[in-house]
């Protein structure tokens, strides 16, 4: 049996930095022995990530673990209620963040923004 995990990243296919803000979502399955494959590429829905639909769209997806640099309460609390994991705290290339969190190697960091500010002024408090 395989699973779907989505990585929030840049077009250059570097983890975001912040969930909220990334461009796209590169999504890549694993098998039981950890082999990964790119399953393509989700693009990101307008609007912060905590307010936006797209909890439900990486869920109806087949997502059950997102992989991510950062992101605030919000965030992290509606993945969680579509029974999707939530590990943050990774950087760089994406399929290696994959491969380094299903060697056991990368453990999620506990951390999440206080408050972050959107390029229109907005600004999503931590829920």
């Amino acid at each position: 049996m395989s699973i779907l995990i989505a990585v929030p990243t840049r077009l250059d296919n570097t983890v975001d930095d912040h969930f909220g803000h990334c461009r796209q979502y590169s999504l890549f399955t694993a098998d039981n022995h950890n082999a990964v494959q790119e399953a393509g590429i989700l693009p990101s829905l307008t609007g912060c990530g905590c307010k936006s639909n797209i909890a439900a769209v990486l869920k109806a997806k087949g997502v059950s673990i997102l992989l991510a640099g950062n992101m605030g309460a919000g965030a992290v609390n509606v993945l969680q209620r579509q029974g999707i994991e939530v590990h943050r705290g990774c950087s760089g290339n994406a399929r290696k963040a994959v491969e380094t969190f299903l060697a056991g190697e990368w453990k999620d960091s506990g951390l999440t923004c206080a408050a972050h500010h959107h390029e229109d002024g907005h600004q999503c408090p931590s829920q």
